[in-house]
């Protein structure tokens, strides 16, 4: 637009492999309105570029520098302070690193940069999917960084935004991970790296993200070797363990996923492009880390998938050995109750006759009969006799 070619002129590194690709769709081609158009909200920039800003809290300037041929040239305080120091550096690139930027920040960028409406909304939205967007000269990237926290032996998921243009890289971080302060030193201290352009950034960058992936998934591979033996001891709490990471893993494949195909989607433009061969190795090693993870992320998956079956299974088997148990239990019991009962039923024969002729009533003819008590005698034997007999053959005795 008219105020953008109104800056001073400055001689910015065109990433190679940054240009849309011509007759891709999707994400290789601009978006229909993609064009350079302001903000609703941007003041013009004749009108003292960075005003708004400055009367900001700008505490979410992490770090912002100035880069020339690979070594830093300038720390501006303020992000008003870089845009004039960029235009004073012809030929430099901006680094600028935000941390939960405000709205008036990330607008002041979108009017400095050229940067489009829907990049801008998604980095202040955030939760985003991890893509990648290009519009036009500015490539958008969306990563979410993960981390191992050992204490609750859980995965912390972060996101990052990186807009990388012509001659500016802008990182916005809405989350502690990734640490980018060790990936700047990291650049610093290789200023020849450095020195091939935002590019190279992004490579760090990306490479810092997927590098981080390597301790989560020790510490994940080692969970999963606890969960094991919590299965086979039987331990209660195992199941809600297990979904637990089995949902961590799900936003881990979401984070690792996506890459690959950014990643591949870059390297299909290296020999078009004439990518410099170093980025290009350093690109390949990043995809095949993240092919591994990707790969390690799935068979986790697979893997929580079988122990919470192999668990299930366990669980059934427990509760069916205990069913039986308390079966056979109840069985012994019904035994007991049977052998006690046909006991009871015999004795009370002969009590219930000694009982009647107990009761000495003047009439009662057996009382004075001479057979009279061998014949009680005989009628308790036989009674109880033919009770034993009845509940031997019923098995109750």
């Amino acid at each position: 637009m008219s105020e953008h070619r109104s800056r001073s002129p400055r001689t910015p590194r065109k990433p190679s492999w940054l240009r849309p690709a011509p007759g891709r769709g999707g994400s290789g081609a601009p978006r229909p309105g993609a064009g350079p158009a302001k903000p609703p909200s941007a003041e013009p920039r004749d009108a003292a570029p960075g005003a708004r800003v400055a009367a900001e809290d700008e505490r979410s300037v992490v770090d912002a520098a100035v880069y020339r041929d690979g070594r830093r040239v300038g720390t501006p305080g303020t992000l008003a302070a870089t845009y004039r120091r960029l235009r004073e550096e012809p030929g430099a690139m901006a680094w600028i690193g935000l941390l939960r930027p405000s709205e008036a920040e990330l607008l002041s960028l979108a009017d400095e940069f050229d940067l489009h409406k829907l990049a801008i909304e998604d980095a202040m939205e955030a939760h985003q999917r991890p893509k990648l967007e290009r519009y036009g000269d500015t490539l958008f990237v969306v990563l979410r960084a993960a981390r191992y926290l050992d204490a609750p032996e859980e995965v912390d998921f972060g996101e990052l935004h990186v807009f990388v243009g012509p001659d500016f890289v802008i990182t916005v971080r809405h989350s502690a991970a990734p640490d980018l302060s060790a990936v700047r030193r990291r650049m610093e201290a290789t200023p020849e790296l450095l020195a091939l352009g935002p590019e190279a950034v992004l490579y760090a960058i990306l490479d810092s993200v997927v590098d981080g992936y390597a301790p989560v998934v020790a510490g994940v591979q080692n969970d999963i070797d606890e969960i094991e033996t919590e299965v086979f001891r039987g331990d209660p709490e195992v199941s809600r363990r297990i979904y637990e990471l089995s949902r961590e893993m799900v936003e881990f494949q979401r984070a690792t996923r996506p890459l690959v195909g950014m990643l591949h989607g870059l390297m299909a433009g290296f020999d078009k492009y004439g990518t410099d061969e170093e980025l290009q190795r350093y690109l390949r090693d990043v995809a095949d880390h993240v092919t591994h993870t990707s790969e390690r992320v799935d068979g986790f998956r697979s893997a929580l998938t079988d122990i919470l079956a192999v668990n299930a299974t366990l669980v059934t088997q427990q509760q069916n050995a205990e069913m039986r148990a308390l079966a056979e239990a109840g069985f012994e019991q019904n035994e007991e109750v049977k052998k006690i009962s046909a006991w009871a039923a015999i004795l009370f024969a002969p009590t219930l006759v000694g009982t009647i002729y107990g009761m000495n009533f003047t009439h009662m003819p057996e009382l004075h009969w001479v057979f009279g008590y061998p014949f009680a005698i005989l009628l308790m034997a036989v009674v109880c006799v033919s009770l034993y007999v009845v509940f031997k053959r019923r098995d109750w005795l």
